[in-house]
């Protein structure tokens, strides 16, 4: 299967018994994981990268939704795979993904997890009043965004500005459902986190490590990626790690 680089549009391929959803982060797109779906793609499994409600389009789409919209596309998203005819079905997310795909994990029966530079804590500490702020000022625009190494910009889809509304929903999510939830995450999970993450503070990861009740984890640093970690340098290593977690857990079940 081709796809289509740099593209909103979510993708779906149906191959072999193995299923791994895929979801892209906060104010992302499936473009974000397509590397990585290309890379399971050609190894027959079954892939499915939808789009979150209101995202993909523009700020003011997506300021019309909220964590339950987003959650609730992750879960659409797990019903379609169920409709395949698979014997495992593994969920992997980027940045809020992560956050969702864990929340997905201690509601619905997984065979495994993988979270990727998932926040519990966000480096910019100005969210700290986007609650309050978002009344008075809908949405922030960036004087000067921040360049991304070439081969995360280059497929990349991102929006122009960033409703503060949809922050404080993501906040709320972590705060009200994803910290108490991780307890009842009970599925094999690999926790993986960029060391020099500049989007999420890297002791998330250890957060999220030390809270799930899964007896198979791990946490796995990466020492020369960016918070896009799906797209940048160390992907390759990235894809394989993931690759090499699932198959552990198909042996267990064989």
């Amino acid at each position: 299967m081709k796809i289509l680089y740099r593209s909103p549009e979510p993708f779906f391929y149906s191959g072999g018994k193995t299923g791994i959803l895929l979801v892209h982060g906060f104010m992302g797109t499936p473009s974000e994981m397509r590397p990585m779906g290309q890379y399971f793609i050609d190894r027959n499994y079954t892939v499915y990268a939808p789009l979150l409600a209101g995202h993909g389009k523009t700020a003011s789409e997506m300021a019309k939704t909220s964590w339950r919209d987003w959650f609730q596309s992750v879960l659409d998203a797990y019903e379609r795979l169920k409709q395949e005819d698979l014997e495992q079905i593994f969920v992997a997310g980027l940045s809020m993904g992560g956050a969702l795909s864990l929340l997905l994990t201690s509601q619905k029966q997984v065979d495994g997890v993988i979270s990727m530079c998932a926040p519990i804590w966000i480096q910019d500490r100005r969210q700290a009043l986007v609650e309050w702020v978002h009344y008075f000022y809908p949405y922030y625009t960036p004087r000067n965004r921040r360049k991304r190494p070439p081969e995360v910009e280059s497929m990349i889809v991102q929006l122009d500005r960033t409703p503060l509304k949809s922050v404080a929903s993501l906040k709320k999510m972590i705060r009200s459902q994803l910290c108490p939830g991780l307890k009842k995450v009970t599925a094999p999970a690999l926790i993986i986190q960029s060391r020099h993450d500049e989007t999420v503070d890297p002791k998330s990861a250890l957060y999220i490590y030390e809270h799930i009740s899964s007896k198979n984890r791990s946490l796995s640093w990466y020492e020369n990626s960016c918070h896009i970690i799906t797209l940048d340098k160390e992907r390759g290593k990235l894809f394989q790690e993931v690759e090499e977690f699932i198959n552990g857990i198909k042996r267990e079940w064989n």
